[in-house]
C-alpha cells in the first residue's frame, strides 16, 4: 500500500473520474456509507450522533454519512457549519441526499453554536462525527471552526471519529503532533494513507483505529513519488498454508551468535521468537557458561557452546585452530546468521563479529552490541556490505543508528526517513529503524512504515525478540528478503497489540507477546466491510 501526498490524492480522484469513469460523487457516496458502516461496527452503542460538517467535500462526505447512518436507525442530526446556500456541487448533492432523514441546524458564525439547543444536542451525543475539513485543508483553523474544535475537545468521554483526517491536521505533516486540532478517537480514510496517517499520532494513542476504506479508486490511479509503502502489505507472505507433505529442511536454520557471561536472556528470547515465527531450526551459539540457562528456554531449541577463556571472555581462537576451521562448520547448512544481542563489546565480541561480516554468505542479521562493534569501523563495514550478493540487515534503536552515522540522536530523529534511506542506500543494506513508527529502509530506496506495535514493547528485550523474528521470516522466505524483514516488523508490533488487549501496556513482557504470535498469524488487516486496518485492531 503507498502513502500519498494531499496533492497525489487529489490526482488520484481526478485520475479515477477521468481515466477510469468513476465520478467523484460516486467516490463521495462510497466514502459516507464507509464512515457509517464503521460507526455502526465500531460504536454500536452510538445512537444520537452529532455530525459536524463543513462546506466542502469533506463535509459532503459527512453528509452522506449522516444519511447512511439515519436509513441504519441512528439519529444523526447535523451541524453545518455555514448555510445551505452556500453548498456547492458534490457537497450540495450530498446534502440534498440527507434530508428529509436528518434534521441540520446551520451553524455559519460562533453566535449559533453558542445556543441552548446546540448544548441540548452535544449534551445527548453518544458520538461525534467530524468532517468539517479534510486532506486538502491548510492549517490553522479560524473562526466557528476553531469555535468547534474548542467546544467538542473537552468533551471527554464523548467518542471523536474523524473523517479523513482530524479536522486541523495537515495532510502532509510529518509531525508526530499537531497543536489547534480536532481530538480523534479513530479515523476513517479512503483510498490511500496520507503522510500524516503514516507518521502522526491522530488518535493520541497506538492502539485506537485508524482504517482506510476502498471507495472505488482502481490501483492504477493511485500512483506516488514518495517512495513509501505500508509494511503491513507483507504480511500476506506468512498466510499461505504449509504443504501436506513439509519437514523443517524447508523453513530455514537460523544459527544465532548472541550472550556473554551474565547475560542469558538475550540470546533465550531471540531464539524463542525465531522458534514460534516458524524457522525449521533454530542453534544459539552461545559462550558455554550460559548455554545451560539458554538450552532450558525450549526443548526444540538446538545449542553449540562456545569457547571462552578463565575469564570468561569469549575465546576465538577456536576459529583459526590448526587443521580446521570450527566457524565454517559451524555455518555449514545455515540459511541465516543474527549476531549481537547479549554478546557485548569486548574485543573478543569485536573478533567474531567481523569474523561473521566478512565471512557470511547467507543474509546476516546485525543486532544490538553487533551494531555499537561495526559502528566503530563503518570504513571496513562499507568495503564488506557491498560485496555482490550479500545481504545484511540491520535493526538499530536511535541511539544505535546514531552511532552507526556519526550524529546525534537527536539529528537521527530530525530527519529518519532521510537518513534511513540514504543509509540503506550507501551501505547495500535493509536497516530496521526502530521507534514511533519503525521504518525499513531498502538499498532501491524504497523505505516501508510500520503502524503496529505500542509503549509496551519499550522494555528490554523487545529488539532481541525482533531479532529472532526477522531472521526466522528470511529464513522462510530466502527469495523475498526485503517483504520478510517488513512482515516480521509487522507481526512483531501486531502480537504486542493483540496481547494488550487482555493487560496493560505496563505489564506487557516480551513472552506475553510472543505467547500472542500465533493471533497475529491469523489476523487478516482486511477486515469486513472492506477496511483495511491501518492502526489498531476491530472490535
Amino acid at each position: 500500500m503507498k502513502i500519498l501526498t494531499a496533492e497525489e490524492m487529489r490526482a488520484c480522484d481526478r485520475a479515477t473520474a477521468e481515466q477510469y469513469g468513476v465520478s467523484l460523487t460516486r467516490l463521495m457516496v462510497h466514502a459516507g456509507e464507509a464512515v457509517a458502516r464503521f460507526v455502526a461496527a465500531e460504536f454500536p452503542e452510538a445512537r444520537n450522533i452529532v455530525v459536524l460538517c463543513g462546506k466542502g467535500n469533506n463535509g459532503g462526505d459527512g453528509l452522506m454519512a449522516s444519511a447512511a447512518l439515519a436509513e441504519a436507525g441512528l439519529k444523526p442530526h447535523v451541524l453545518l457549519l455555514g448555510r445551505k446556500e452556500e453548498l456547492k456541487g458534490d457537497p450540495e448533492a450530498m446534502f440534498d441526499r440527507s434530508q428529509p432523514l436528518v434534521p441540520v441546524t446551520e451553524i455559519p458564525t460562533e453566535a449559533e453554536l453558542h445556543t441552548e439547543a446546540v448544548a441540548r444536542l452535544f449534551a445527548g451525543a453518544d458520538l461525534i462525527l467530524d468532517a468539517m475539513v479534510g486532506t486538502g485543508f491548510k492549517p490553522p483553523m479560524r473562526g466557528v471552526l476553531s469555535a468547534v474544535r474548542d467546544l467538542v475537545n473537552p468533551m471527554l468521554p464523548t467518542p471523536i471519529v474523524a473523517v479523513d483526517l482530524p479536522s486541523g491536521w495537515d495532510a502532509d505533516s510529518l509531525a508526530y503532533e499537531e497543536q489547534g486540532v480536532v481530538r480523534a478517537d479513530a479515523v476513517v480514510t479512503f483510498t490511500a494513507p496520507k503522510l500524516a496517517h503514516a507518521f502522526g499520532n491522530l488518535t493520541g494513542s497506538a492502539t485506537r483505529p485508524i482504517v482506510i476504506a476502498n471507495i472505488g479508486s482502481p490501483d492504477e490511479a493511485i500512483v506516488s513519488g514518495q517512495q513509501l509503502r505500508w509494511t503491513g502489505s507483507a504480511k500476506w507472505i506468512t498466510e499461505r498454508p504449509r504443504k501436506a507433505d513439509d519437514n523443517k529442511g524447508r523453513h530455514g536454520h537460523v544459527v544465532l551468535f548472541a550472550g556473554s557471561h551474565g547475560k542469558a536472556g538475550a540470546p533465550s528470547m531471540a531464539s524463542l521468537a525465531g522458534l514460534r515465527a516458524g524457522a525449521g531450526l533454530v542453534t544459539a551459539a552461545v559462550p558455554a557458561s550460559v548455554l545451560n540457562t539458554v538450552a532450558l528456554v525450549a526443548p526444540e531449541l538446538m545449542t553449540e557452546p562456545l569457547p571462552e577463556d578463565a575469564q570468561a571472555q569469549l575465546d576465538t581462537s577456536f576459529f583459526n585452530a590448526p587443521g580446521q576451521d570450527a566457524l565454517a562448520a559451524l555455518l555449514k547448512k545455515k540459511s541465516v546468521i543474527a549476531v549481537g544481542p547479549g554478546l557485548g563489546e569486548s574485543e573478543q565480541a569485536a573478533g567474531l563479529v567481523w569474523a561473521l561480516v566478512e565471512r557470511a554468505e547467507v543474509p546476516l542479521v546485525l543486532d544490538a552490541d553487533a551494531l555499537n562493534l561495526v559502528a566503530k569501523d563503518m570504513p571496513r563495514f562499507r568495503e564488506r556490505a557491498n560485496r555482490d550478493g550479500q545481504r545484511v540487515v540491520m535493526t538499530p534503536h536511535p541511539g544505535e543508528m546514531a552511532r552507526l552515522a556519526g550524529m546525534s540522536i537527536a539529528e537521527v530523529q530530525k530527519d529518519r526517513i532521510g537518513l534511513a534511506r540514504r543509509f540503506a542506500m550507501e551501505y547495500g543494506v535493509t536497516l530496521v529503524l526502530k521507534g514511533w513508527r519503525t521504518l525499513v529502509a531498502h538499498p532501491d530506496g524504497m523505505v516501508a512504515v510500520n503502524t503496529t506495535g505500542n509503549p509496551g514493547l519499550a522494555k528490554g528485550g523487545s529488539g532481541d525478540m525482533l531479532t529472532g523474528i526477522v531472521a526466522a521470516f528470511v529464513a522462510q522466505y530466502p527469495d523475498k528478503l526485503e517483504l520478510a524483514v517488513e512482515a516480521a516488523v509487522f507481526m512483531h508490533g501486531l502480537a504486542a497489540d493483540i496481547a494488550v488487549r487482555a493487560q496493560d501496556e505496563h505489564t506487557l513482557l516480551v513472552t506475553d507477546v510472543l505467547q500472542n504470535l500465533w493471533k497475529a498469524f491469523r489476523y487478516r488487516t482486511e477486515a469486513k466491510g472492506g477496511y483495511v486496518w491501518w492502526e489498531g485492531l476491530p472490535k
